[in-house]
Protein backbone atom coordinates (compact mmCIF):
# COMPACT_ATOMS: atom_id res chain seq x y z
CA UNK A 1 0.00 0.00 0.00
CA UNK A 2 1.35 3.42 -0.98
CA UNK A 3 1.81 5.91 1.85
CA UNK A 4 0.53 9.35 0.84
CA UNK A 5 0.82 12.45 3.01
CA UNK A 6 -1.15 15.58 2.23
CA UNK A 7 0.43 18.72 3.69
CA UNK A 8 -2.37 21.21 4.22
CA UNK A 9 -5.90 20.44 5.39
CA UNK A 10 -7.85 23.20 3.68
CA UNK A 11 -10.55 22.40 1.15
CA UNK A 12 -8.15 21.41 -1.65
CA UNK A 13 -5.87 19.37 0.60
CA UNK A 14 -8.85 17.56 2.06
CA UNK A 15 -10.25 16.84 -1.41
CA UNK A 16 -6.92 15.39 -2.52
CA UNK A 17 -6.74 13.29 0.64
CA UNK A 18 -10.17 11.92 -0.23
CA UNK A 19 -8.98 11.13 -3.77
CA UNK A 20 -5.90 9.35 -2.43
CA UNK A 21 -8.01 7.49 0.11
CA UNK A 22 -10.44 6.29 -2.54
CA UNK A 23 -7.44 5.02 -4.49
CA UNK A 24 -6.62 2.57 -1.70
CA UNK A 25 -3.63 4.42 -0.30
CA UNK A 26 -2.67 4.91 3.33
CA UNK A 27 -3.30 8.63 3.79
CA UNK A 28 -2.03 11.06 6.40
CA UNK A 29 -3.55 14.56 6.33
CA UNK A 30 -1.41 17.22 8.01
CA UNK A 31 -2.85 20.37 9.55
CA UNK A 32 -0.95 23.06 11.42
CA UNK A 33 -3.26 22.96 14.45
CA UNK A 34 -3.70 20.08 16.91
CA UNK A 35 -7.35 20.91 17.58
CA UNK A 36 -8.10 20.79 13.85
CA UNK A 37 -6.43 17.37 13.57
CA UNK A 38 -8.46 16.14 16.54
CA UNK A 39 -11.68 17.41 14.97
CA UNK A 40 -10.89 15.74 11.63
CA UNK A 41 -10.24 12.39 13.31
CA UNK A 42 -13.31 12.70 15.52
CA UNK A 43 -15.83 14.00 13.00
CA UNK A 44 -14.50 12.18 9.91
CA UNK A 45 -15.21 15.33 7.92
CA UNK A 46 -13.57 18.75 7.57
CA UNK A 47 -16.28 20.94 9.08
CA UNK A 48 -14.17 24.09 8.73
CA UNK A 49 -13.18 23.92 5.06
CA UNK A 50 -15.19 21.13 3.38
CA UNK A 51 -18.32 20.47 5.46
CA UNK A 52 -20.74 17.59 4.84
CA UNK A 53 -18.22 15.57 2.84
CA UNK A 54 -17.21 12.37 4.69
CA UNK A 55 -13.58 11.28 4.83
CA UNK A 56 -12.99 7.73 3.58
CA UNK A 57 -11.80 5.15 6.11
CA UNK A 58 -8.04 5.09 6.46
CA UNK A 59 -7.45 8.83 6.38
CA UNK A 60 -5.74 9.97 9.56
CA UNK A 61 -5.12 13.62 10.46
CA UNK A 62 -2.06 14.83 12.33
CA UNK A 63 -0.29 18.05 13.25
CA UNK A 64 3.07 16.23 13.46
CA UNK A 65 4.97 17.37 10.37
CA UNK A 66 7.83 14.92 10.88
CA UNK A 67 5.37 12.04 10.91
CA UNK A 68 3.78 13.32 7.73
CA UNK A 69 7.19 13.35 6.03
CA UNK A 70 7.44 9.58 6.31
CA UNK A 71 5.65 8.80 3.04
CA UNK A 72 6.16 7.54 -0.50
CA UNK A 73 4.33 10.56 -1.92
CA UNK A 74 3.88 13.99 -0.36
CA UNK A 75 1.26 16.35 -1.77
CA UNK A 76 2.19 19.95 -0.89
CA UNK A 77 -1.10 21.84 -0.57
CA UNK A 78 -0.15 24.73 1.71
CA UNK A 79 -0.53 28.23 0.20
CA UNK A 80 2.21 29.25 -2.20
CA UNK A 81 3.59 31.89 0.17
CA UNK A 82 3.94 29.29 2.95
CA UNK A 83 5.60 26.61 0.83
CA UNK A 84 9.21 27.57 1.56
CA UNK A 85 8.74 27.68 5.32
CA UNK A 86 6.71 24.46 5.48
CA UNK A 87 9.00 22.46 3.19
CA UNK A 88 12.08 23.57 5.14
CA UNK A 89 10.49 22.15 8.29
CA UNK A 90 9.44 18.99 6.46
CA UNK A 91 12.80 18.34 4.79
CA UNK A 92 14.56 16.46 7.65
CA UNK A 93 11.89 13.75 7.66
CA UNK A 94 11.78 13.19 3.87
CA UNK A 95 13.42 10.13 2.32
CA UNK A 96 15.58 10.84 -0.77
CA UNK A 97 13.11 9.05 -3.08
CA UNK A 98 9.93 10.59 -1.67
CA UNK A 99 8.03 12.16 -4.57
CA UNK A 100 6.83 15.71 -3.94
CA UNK A 101 3.71 16.92 -5.73
CA UNK A 102 3.22 20.69 -5.71
CA UNK A 103 -0.49 21.51 -5.63
CA UNK A 104 -0.43 25.25 -4.81
CA UNK A 105 -0.84 27.73 -7.66
CA UNK A 106 1.22 30.85 -7.26
CA UNK A 107 4.55 32.64 -7.50
CA UNK A 108 6.56 33.46 -4.40
CA UNK A 109 5.90 37.12 -3.72
CA UNK A 110 9.27 38.12 -2.28
CA UNK A 111 11.54 36.27 -4.70
CA UNK A 112 9.42 36.02 -7.86
CA UNK A 113 10.25 32.30 -8.05
CA UNK A 114 7.96 29.59 -9.35
CA UNK A 115 7.01 26.91 -6.85
CA UNK A 116 9.27 24.39 -8.62
CA UNK A 117 12.20 26.75 -8.10
CA UNK A 118 11.37 27.14 -4.41
CA UNK A 119 11.16 23.37 -3.95
CA UNK A 120 14.40 22.81 -5.85
CA UNK A 121 16.21 25.27 -3.58
CA UNK A 122 15.17 23.39 -0.45
CA UNK A 123 15.05 19.75 -1.60
CA UNK A 124 17.06 19.71 -4.84
CA UNK A 125 17.24 15.92 -5.09
CA UNK A 126 13.57 15.12 -4.49
CA UNK A 127 11.47 14.01 -7.48
CA UNK A 128 9.03 16.86 -8.13
CA UNK A 129 5.70 16.97 -9.92
CA UNK A 130 3.21 19.79 -10.46
CA UNK A 131 -0.52 19.10 -10.18
CA UNK A 132 -2.72 21.82 -11.68
CA UNK A 133 -5.99 22.11 -13.53
CA UNK A 134 -9.62 23.27 -13.53
CA UNK A 135 -10.53 21.71 -10.19
CA UNK A 136 -12.92 22.99 -7.53
CA UNK A 137 -12.29 21.09 -4.30
CA UNK A 138 -15.91 20.34 -3.42
CA UNK A 139 -16.62 18.76 -6.81
CA UNK A 140 -13.49 16.60 -6.62
CA UNK A 141 -14.33 15.55 -3.06
CA UNK A 142 -17.85 14.34 -3.90
CA UNK A 143 -16.68 12.43 -6.95
CA UNK A 144 -17.80 14.62 -9.84
CA UNK A 145 -15.67 14.05 -12.96
CA UNK A 146 -12.59 16.22 -13.44
CA UNK A 147 -9.16 16.21 -15.06
CA UNK A 148 -5.83 17.83 -14.26
CA UNK A 149 -2.31 18.21 -15.59
CA UNK A 150 0.43 16.29 -13.80
CA UNK A 151 3.81 17.65 -14.89
CA UNK A 152 7.05 15.82 -14.11
CA UNK A 153 10.29 15.25 -15.98
CA UNK A 154 10.58 11.56 -14.97
CA UNK A 155 7.88 9.64 -16.86
CA UNK A 156 8.18 6.47 -14.77
CA UNK A 157 7.64 8.33 -11.50
CA UNK A 158 4.81 10.24 -13.16
CA UNK A 159 3.06 7.02 -14.14
CA UNK A 160 3.37 5.76 -10.56
CA UNK A 161 1.85 9.01 -9.29
CA UNK A 162 -1.06 8.64 -11.71
CA UNK A 163 -1.68 5.11 -10.39
CA UNK A 164 -1.68 6.43 -6.82
CA UNK A 165 -3.98 9.45 -7.20
CA UNK A 166 -5.82 8.80 -10.45
CA UNK A 167 -9.46 7.72 -10.34
CA UNK A 168 -12.11 7.26 -13.04
CA UNK A 169 -13.53 10.59 -11.86
CA UNK A 170 -10.16 12.32 -11.34
CA UNK A 171 -7.97 11.98 -14.38
CA UNK A 172 -4.38 13.30 -14.28
CA UNK A 173 -2.81 13.83 -17.72
CA UNK A 174 0.99 13.57 -17.83
CA UNK A 175 3.34 16.13 -19.35
CA UNK A 176 7.01 16.94 -18.88
CA UNK A 177 6.36 20.70 -19.17
CA UNK A 178 6.88 21.58 -15.50
CA UNK A 179 7.14 25.32 -16.23
CA UNK A 180 4.01 25.49 -18.37
CA UNK A 181 1.92 23.66 -15.79
CA UNK A 182 2.71 26.40 -13.27
CA UNK A 183 2.31 29.54 -15.38
CA UNK A 184 -1.35 29.05 -16.22
CA UNK A 185 -2.40 28.33 -12.65
CA UNK A 186 -0.53 31.31 -11.24
CA UNK A 187 -1.61 33.91 -13.79
CA UNK A 188 -5.23 32.77 -13.95
CA UNK A 189 -5.63 33.62 -10.25
CA UNK A 190 -4.90 37.25 -11.06
CA UNK A 191 -7.07 37.23 -14.18
CA UNK A 192 -9.93 35.72 -12.18
CA UNK A 193 -9.80 38.74 -9.85
CA UNK A 194 -10.11 40.97 -12.92
CA UNK A 195 -13.13 39.00 -14.16
CA UNK A 196 -14.67 39.23 -10.72
CA UNK A 197 -14.26 43.01 -10.82
CA UNK A 198 -16.12 43.04 -14.14
CA UNK A 199 -18.92 40.95 -12.66
CA UNK A 200 -19.18 42.93 -9.41
CA UNK A 201 -19.04 46.21 -11.28
CA UNK A 202 -21.78 45.02 -13.69
CA UNK A 203 -19.64 45.74 -16.74
CA UNK A 204 -21.24 42.93 -18.72
CA UNK A 205 -20.50 39.52 -20.17
CA UNK A 206 -18.85 41.01 -23.26
CA UNK A 207 -16.20 42.60 -21.07
CA UNK A 208 -15.61 39.36 -19.16
CA UNK A 209 -15.21 37.39 -22.40
CA UNK A 210 -12.73 39.99 -23.65
CA UNK A 211 -10.74 39.79 -20.42
CA UNK A 212 -10.55 35.99 -20.58
CA UNK A 213 -9.43 36.07 -24.20
CA UNK A 214 -6.84 38.78 -23.72
CA UNK A 215 -5.81 37.07 -20.49
CA UNK A 216 -4.85 34.02 -22.52
CA UNK A 217 -2.50 36.27 -24.50
CA UNK A 218 -0.85 37.41 -21.26
CA UNK A 219 -0.40 33.82 -20.10
CA UNK A 220 1.14 32.88 -23.45
CA UNK A 221 3.54 35.82 -23.41
CA UNK A 222 4.87 35.06 -19.95
CA UNK A 223 4.97 31.32 -20.60
CA UNK A 224 6.94 31.73 -23.81
CA UNK A 225 9.53 33.91 -22.08
CA UNK A 226 9.96 31.41 -19.22
CA UNK A 227 10.24 28.39 -21.52
CA UNK A 228 6.73 26.90 -21.34
CA UNK A 229 5.07 25.14 -24.28
CA UNK A 230 2.00 26.72 -25.85
CA UNK A 231 0.05 23.43 -25.85
CA UNK A 232 0.42 23.22 -22.07
CA UNK A 233 -0.78 26.79 -21.61
CA UNK A 234 -3.78 26.05 -23.84
CA UNK A 235 -4.51 22.83 -21.95
CA UNK A 236 -6.06 21.88 -18.61
CA UNK A 237 -3.60 23.79 -16.42
CA UNK A 238 -3.84 26.93 -18.55
CA UNK A 239 -6.94 27.70 -20.58
CA UNK A 240 -9.04 25.10 -18.75
CA UNK A 241 -8.27 26.52 -15.33
CA UNK A 242 -8.70 30.08 -16.60
CA UNK A 243 -12.19 29.42 -17.97
CA UNK A 244 -13.30 27.75 -14.73
CA UNK A 245 -12.06 30.37 -12.30
CA UNK A 246 -13.06 33.36 -14.42
CA UNK A 247 -16.64 32.15 -14.67
CA UNK A 248 -17.72 31.06 -11.21
CA UNK A 249 -18.37 32.72 -7.84
CA UNK A 250 -17.07 29.48 -6.31
CA UNK A 251 -13.58 30.73 -7.21
CA UNK A 252 -12.02 32.60 -4.29
CA UNK A 253 -10.19 34.92 -6.68
CA UNK A 254 -13.31 35.66 -8.74
CA UNK A 255 -15.42 36.30 -5.63
CA UNK A 256 -12.77 38.64 -4.21
CA UNK A 257 -12.74 40.60 -7.47
CA UNK A 258 -16.53 40.73 -7.44
CA UNK A 259 -16.48 42.21 -3.95
CA UNK A 260 -13.93 44.81 -5.08
CA UNK A 261 -16.11 45.61 -8.08
CA UNK A 262 -19.02 46.23 -5.73
CA UNK A 263 -16.95 48.72 -3.76
CA UNK A 264 -15.77 46.59 -0.83
CA UNK A 265 -12.36 47.25 0.74
CA UNK A 266 -9.62 44.66 0.20
CA UNK A 267 -8.52 44.46 3.83
CA UNK A 268 -12.07 43.87 5.01
CA UNK A 269 -12.65 41.19 2.37
CA UNK A 270 -9.53 39.29 3.42
CA UNK A 271 -10.39 39.59 7.11
CA UNK A 272 -13.63 37.73 6.53
CA UNK A 273 -11.94 34.79 4.76
CA UNK A 274 -10.57 31.61 6.30
CA UNK A 275 -8.84 30.44 3.09
CA UNK A 276 -6.00 32.16 1.22
CA UNK A 277 -6.80 33.96 -2.05
CA UNK A 278 -3.59 33.26 -3.97
CA UNK A 279 -4.02 35.92 -6.66
CA UNK A 280 -3.72 38.74 -4.13
CA UNK A 281 -0.12 37.75 -3.40
CA UNK A 282 0.86 36.53 -6.86
CA UNK A 283 -0.17 39.73 -8.70
CA UNK A 284 2.85 41.78 -7.67
CA UNK A 285 5.26 38.90 -8.38
CA UNK A 286 3.86 38.46 -11.89
CA UNK A 287 4.17 42.18 -12.60
CA UNK A 288 7.80 42.18 -11.49
CA UNK A 289 8.49 39.26 -13.83
CA UNK A 290 6.74 41.11 -16.65
CA UNK A 291 8.88 44.18 -16.03
CA UNK A 292 12.03 42.08 -15.82
CA UNK A 293 11.38 40.45 -19.20
CA UNK A 294 9.66 43.45 -20.81
CA UNK A 295 6.37 41.59 -21.30
CA UNK A 296 3.10 43.43 -21.87
CA UNK A 297 0.55 42.22 -19.29
CA UNK A 298 -1.86 45.15 -18.83
CA UNK A 299 -4.65 43.17 -17.15
CA UNK A 300 -2.32 41.79 -14.49
CA UNK A 301 -0.86 45.26 -13.99
CA UNK A 302 -4.35 46.73 -13.56
CA UNK A 303 -5.18 44.13 -10.90
CA UNK A 304 -1.90 44.81 -9.11
CA UNK A 305 -2.62 48.55 -9.11
CA UNK A 306 -6.01 47.88 -7.50
CA UNK A 307 -4.61 45.44 -4.92
CA UNK A 308 -1.29 47.05 -4.09
CA UNK A 309 -1.12 50.47 -5.71
CA UNK A 310 -4.08 52.20 -4.14
CA UNK A 311 -5.74 52.73 -7.53
CA UNK A 312 -9.53 52.81 -7.57
CA UNK A 313 -11.30 50.09 -9.53
CA UNK A 314 -12.97 52.66 -11.78
CA UNK A 315 -9.62 54.30 -12.58
CA UNK A 316 -7.97 50.97 -13.41
CA UNK A 317 -10.84 50.06 -15.74
CA UNK A 318 -10.68 53.46 -17.44
CA UNK A 319 -6.95 53.04 -17.95
CA UNK A 320 -7.45 49.68 -19.65
CA UNK A 321 -10.20 51.05 -21.89
CA UNK A 322 -8.07 54.04 -22.86
CA UNK A 323 -5.32 51.88 -24.33
CA UNK A 324 -4.69 52.51 -28.05
CA UNK A 325 -6.34 50.35 -30.70
CA UNK A 326 -3.89 47.80 -32.10
CA UNK A 327 -3.57 44.69 -34.25
CA UNK A 328 -5.00 41.76 -32.27
CA UNK A 329 -1.81 39.75 -32.74
CA UNK A 330 0.13 42.43 -30.87
CA UNK A 331 -2.45 43.88 -28.52
CA UNK A 332 -2.08 43.67 -24.77
CA UNK A 333 -5.79 44.33 -24.40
Amino acid sequence: MTKVSVIGAGAWGTALAIVAGKGGNEVLLWTRHADHADALNRDKTNRKYLPNVPLPPGIVATNDLAKAGDADIVLLVVPAQKTRETLARLKPSLAPDTALVMCAKGIEQDSGRLMSEVVSEITPNSPLAILSGPNFAKEIAVGLPAAATLAISDKEIGENLVKAIGLPTFRPYLTDDVIGAQIGGAVKNVLAIACGVVSGGKLGENARAALITRGVAEILRLGEKLGARAETLMGLSGLGDLVLTCSSPASRNFSLGAALGQGDILGEILQQRTAVTEGVYTASAICRLAEKYNIEMPICFAVDEILNGGVAVSSAVEELLARPFRDERLAGF
